[in-house]
This record gives C-alpha cells, structure tokens and sequence, in this order.
C-alpha cells in the first residue's frame, strides 16, 4: 500500500516530469519551426532561376565580369559601346524566350529523353528563325562615327608600317608625307573601306552571338534535365515527407512517457 508521504513525493516527481517534458516539447516545437522555415527557404532557393536570368540579360547586354584588385570583389562592368552585340529590342525578345524555359514549371515538369532533346531543338529553330527575320532590329549596327575611327586607325597603322620600313632602309622619314601618299593611295576606296568595316564588325557579332545562345541553350537544358522523369518534383516530395514525419516522431514519444507516468500513479 502506498503512504501518502510516497505519494506526495510520487506527485512532485511527476510534475518536475511533466515540466521537464513541457520544456522540451517547447524548445522541440521551436527547432521543428526554425527547420521548417530553412526548408521552405532552401525549397524556395532551389527553384528559384533568377539568378541565372540575371547571368544571361548581363549576357545579351554585353557586360563583363571584373575584380576589383583592392577589396578583391567582382562586379559586373558595362561594355564599350562598340562591344555591344544587341539593340534593347534584340535583348527583350531574346530574353522573353529565356523567361518562358528558365521557371518552375519547367523544373517541376515531368519530361522524357527525347522530348527534351525536342524541346531543344524546337527552341534553338525559333530563335534562329526569329533573328533571321528580324535581324535588323536585333543586332546593334556599328554607326558612321565607328567605322570613321576605324578607317582611322587603319591610315594610322599604315603610317607607322611605312615609317618602320623606311627606318629599316635608313631612308627618309616624313610622316606627313607618308600620310599624304596613303591617303592618295585611298583616293576612291574610302567608301568601300567603309562597307568592308562594317560587314567585319557585324560578321563579329554573328560570331559572338552564337556563343552566347549556345550558352543559353546550355542553362535551358540544365532545368530540362532536372526535370527528367520528373526528379526534380520526386524530390522535392520526398524531402516534404521525411520533414513531416520527422516533426510526427517525437510527440508520440512523449504522449507514451506521460502515459508511463500515469500508469503507476494509479
């Protein structure tokens, strides 16, 4: 038979119990809502293509990435104009193509092998057929003024070769003369220097257009793959249900603790 001094005791031990386990049900509920937000924001993170689209816009837009050799932090710095590639409307369609593959929907897709490589192909078509057609107003035409600097910088050059070469036959060295004699040389093909420039310079872009969509076709396909067989939402679902199940184990755990206790109490 149980004293009441034993039960007295018995009573306060349980309570101490009960406190001890209220405590740790609190600081558990806590750490269960501190990873629950972690794993909404790791979730969020990881479908989340904005900085990629923000990678290719300073793409299209020709910026560069450049270190800084004091603070050793790297920035995105602004072309010369001449280093430019696309217009702001060639930029705003090639980018609305982009916006409409790098998204969630895409990731969280459920995709075949070939219809992937389906996929991509149609994309690279469209965009090629899409700048074919409208070439004009995508690509950024070099201006009068640049192809003028550059005839310039071609006499130059030509000034500087005919001057070496005279030094080297310890001949003369009049550089205006030399320049008046190259400049009459030019006589009548200064328009078509003009024309070869230009066709140069645009043949320069087509260039560096094509590795910039390979680039792009490269970061589409990256999100097409994550969404094989659907393994990007498979998951995603199988880190929701071991984070549930994880926050279910440990009240049951203690409903059974408080059931031991009352048991004997009885």
């Amino acid at each position: 038979m149980v004293t009441e001094e034993e039960l007295k005791i018995f009573k306060q031990e349980l309570d101490k119990a009960e406190m001890s386990a209220t405590s740790e049900r609190i600081k558990s509920l806590q750490q269960d809502i501190i990873e629950k937000a972690q794993d909404k924001g790791m979730i969020k993170e990881q479908l989340d293509l904005q900085e990629e689209l923000a990678m290719i816009e300073n793409l299209l837009r020709g910026r560069y990435i450049k270190r800084d050799p004091e603070t050793q932090e790297s920035k995105w710095e602004e072309p010369e104009k001449e280093d430019r590639l696309f217009t702001e409307y060639g930029i705003n369609l090639i980018l609305g193509f982009v916006q409409w593959y790098l998204n969630k929907n895409t990731l969280l897709s459920n995709y075949e092998e070939k219809e992937i490589y389906a996929k991509m192909e149609d994309l690279a078509n469209t965009i090629n057929d899409r700048v074919f057609m409208e070439y004009d107003r995508v690509f950024l035409y070099p201006t009068l003024e640049e192809c003028k600097d550059e005839i310039k910088k071609r006499i130059e050059k030509r000034i500087n070769l005919r001057m070496f070469a005279n030094e080297l036959l310890n001949k003369e060295i009049d550089k205006e003369l030399i320049k008046k004699d190259i400049l009459k040389e030019m006589e009548g093909r200064i328009e078509r220097e003009f024309y070869v420039i230009k066709e140069q310079k645009i043949k320069n872009k087509l260039k560096a257009f094509e590795s910039i969509i390979r680039t792009i076709q490269d970061s589409i396909h990256s999100s097409y793959n994550r969404a094989w067989k659907g393994q990007e939402r498979k998951t995603l679902r199988q880190h929701y249900h071991i984070t549930e199940t994880k926050g279910e184990i440990m009240p049951m755990q203690r409903l059974g603790f408080f059931d031991k206790l009352r048991g004997k109490s009885r």
